[in-house]
């Protein structure tokens, strides 16, 4: 890799290393401009191609290829133009490019550049009131995104679920480290290049909403289990010597009052409390 000279000033504060983190970037609401940011920040950074092009089929339909070509006519001929489409992400973030070159490994890898300034931190969480596990392995609310004709919606699913969307939004979901989804689509979604852009504008549009979830009931921290199983340890054991009182005094006071029974009825010439004579 070759020495790398920063041209932002948030680069230079990467290069120095005063951030370490690249939500430290979002959080200060930043602008990514150089590639290399997100490289060092995220070294576990992973790629998938989008395969968005095609050609005619020989029984018909279109048979995907990983890129797209058009040509424009000249007057020397045609020419030809390749573009590239691909996602990138890491768990939590998720990044989409598209770019166009002469040559096809060009275009994708430009494709890739434009994919880093464009990466985006997701919000993940189980939105779902199926699943209480806390743990975040779905979105934590529904979210909806648009591009061209398409509107996606992502919903929160239990585990267990899987990825139930498109090929093609799977490879996002993995990136971004989603385990479990449910979507629903409208529009004509056949359209890859849309598709794919819908996805990326749902994650947007989950960032723009503040999401503040109360912590599930059924979920107790480690702390405070032996804390709250303390307590009430002790609280049944002062009601169990409260009880146990109780009843000796009881016991006490019954047998006072028997024994003074069993006098009166021994010796029926007490009366009163005087003794009489015969």
């Amino acid at each position: 890799m070759q020495e790398w000279k920063p041209k932002t000033e948030l680069g230079a504060k990467v290069n120095a290393g005063q951030i370490t983190d690249i939500a430290e970037i979002f959080t200060a609401g930043l602008k990514i401009r150089e590639s290399w940011i997100v490289d060092k920040l995220l070294p576990d950074l992973k790629s998938e191609i989008i395969f968005f092009g095609g050609s005619p089929g020989k029984g018909g339909g279109i048979t995907r290829t990983s890129t797209r070509r058009t040509a424009r006519m000249h007057r020397s001929g045609r020419r030809y133009r390749i573009s590239a489409l691909v996602a990138i992400g890491s768990p939590g973030y998720i990044g989409l490019g598209k770019s166009s070159a002469k040559e096809h490994s060009v275009a994708i890898n430009k494709a890739m550049e434009a994919a880093k300034l464009n990466i985006i931190p997701i919000k993940m969480g189980c939105g779902s009131w199926e699943c209480v596990c806390g743990k975040g392995h779905s979105v934590p609310a529904k979210t909806v995104g648009k591009s061209g004709s398409v509107v996606i919606s992502l919903l929160p699913a239990p585990r267990g679920i899987g990825l139930c969307i498109a090929d093609e939004g799977k490879k996002m979901m993995r990136l971004a480290g989603i385990q479990d989804i449910w979507t629903k689509t409208e529009g004509q979604s056949q359209t890859r290049y849309n598709y794919v852009w819908a996805v990326y504008d749902a994650f947007r549009s989950l960032n723009s909403v503040k999401i503040d979830f109360p912590e599930p009931k059924s979920i107790v921290k480690a702390e405070e289990v032996p804390k709250k199983a303390e307590k009430d340890e002790t609280a049944e054991l002062e009601a169990a010597e409260a009880a146990e009182s109780a009843t000796e005094v009881e016991a006490k006071e019954e047998a006072d009052q028997t024994k003074e029974k069993n006098k009166a009825i021994a010796r029926p010439e007490l009366e009163g409390g005087v003794e009489v004579e015969g």
